[in-house]
């Protein structure tokens, strides 16, 4: 399989790192103690066409191949997380519904919007009593004539005080389980609509997420995103589509991770020579680079199987499961690199080593990765036998 990318993404690539490293890094740490992202860099971003990934051409986006948006992100993941957050979560699962499952008419009306990144885009699938096990909503959709009533609520919404447009996943037939889920494009204005307060997180500063309610909350039946009751499994395609992404974002933190240690290794003295000499950070070092390549060689064979419309369900709960974990790996023997300096929060190995610890939970813990790994392998071997299981 050529790994190499085409030139035009290549490209597209160098000047999103040239963006990053001169326009977003230089403020990392105002985001961080500020917790918000400055609005010249959200501006700026928006002329990059950073909220464009996702959206097709003919709608105001970029129309990048999953390839093309996987290198874009990679180069995102180098910077501030919570910058990074909030451009993967409107470009991913954010947007990516309305994307594949929009009617005509639905994209017409939103994705212009969210592709300029004047309408920022949110997700709403998590619950109290629904986060791993995402078909126990409560939140219920009830039809009245031409419009569907809404009750219920959600939490930790990635982007959700932020957000104009939300894909709801809600119960509309309580009878038949998951297949009695409905997704919804809601808007921010709807009545009976409300975002609640923001969460006071561990990492991830500038990255908002809230909870948010809805009371007899009145929904356009144009505004149900695919078909009745194919909401649950809309939601394990847009998340299985986001996988990708979300590991590349993870890639390009754990190559800036691995660029600040080496950095550090060979300026870092200690009895009389930089301690890259000693064979331990060698070893780190070379691990760190070891896991590094194999994610980056599986993030872009997921991205290259999805462009090909292959099915990717193992695929990309493997790629997302590697990714977060090897993000996780990263951080902390960057931090061991480091010694002392890497746990004060002036430098960047403190922040990098708290963010890092969410990836292993939001978007599909590490452990349901792991189930629906093991499902497809015992499904493929139902049908034909080990080999062609694995």
């Amino acid at each position: 399989m050529n790994f190499e990318l085409p030139e035009d993404i290549q490209s597209l690539k160098e000047g999103i790192r040239d963006f990053i490293d001169k326009e977003v890094e230089p403020h990392a740490m105002t985001i961080e103690e500020m917790n918000e992202i400055p609005d010249h860099i959200m501006e700026k971003s928006k002329q990059m066409g950073l909220f464009a990934l996702s959206v097709p051409e003919e709608y105001g986006g970029l129309g990048l191949s999953m390839l093309g948006k996987c290198a874009v992100l990679e180069e995102v993941g180098r910077t501030h997380n919570g910058y990074t957050t909030v451009i993967g979560g409107h470009t991913g699962i954010g947007g990516v519904g309305i994307v594949e499952m929009g009617t005509e008419e639905q994209k017409r009306k939103y994705l212009p919007g969210m592709a300029s990144g004047e309408r920022i885009g949110a997700f709403a699938l998590t619950e109290p009593s629904a986060g791993s096990h995402a078909s126990n909503l409560k939140t219920t959709a009830v039809k009245k004539g031409d419009k569907y009533i809404l009750n219920g609520s959600k939490h930790y919404i990635t982007n959700a005080p932020i957000a104009d447009i939300f894909t709801v996943m809600a119960v509309t037939d309580p009878s038949k389980g998951a297949k009695g889920i409905t997704s919804f494009i809601v808007e921010k204005d709807t009545p009976g609509f409300q975002i609640g307060a923001v969460e006071k997180k561990m990492g991830l500063h500038g990255s908002h997420s809230s909870e948010i309610f809805f009371e007899d909350c009145e929904v356009p039946e144009e505004n149900v995103l695919g078909e009745v009751g194919q909401g649950y499994m809309n939601a394990l395609k847009i998340l299985a589509n986001g996988r990708a992404g979300m590991a590349a974002r993870n890639l390009g933190s754990s190559e800036k991770l691995l660029e600040m240690s080496v950095d550090f290794a060979h300026n870092r003295i200690q009895f009389g020579k930089p301690i890259f000499e000693q064979q331990i950070i060698q070893h780190y070092i070379a691990e760190m680079a070891m896991e590094i390549e194999a994610l980056r060689s599986f993030v872009y064979r997921v991205a290259s199987m999805v462009d090909q419309k292959k099915k990717v369900i193992k695929e990309a709960a493997m790629v997302k499961l590697m990714g977060s974990e090897t993000y996780n790996r990263v951080a902390d023997k960057a931090l061991q690199i480091h010694g002392g300096i890497g746990y004060i929060s002036e430098y960047p190995i403190e922040r990098f080593y708290r963010d890092a610890r969410i990836t292993r939970i939001y978007e599909g813990t590490s452990e349901i990765q792991k189930n629906i790994i093991a499902a497809q392998i015992h499904k493929n071997y139902e049908k034909g036998g080990v080999r062609h299981g694995i």
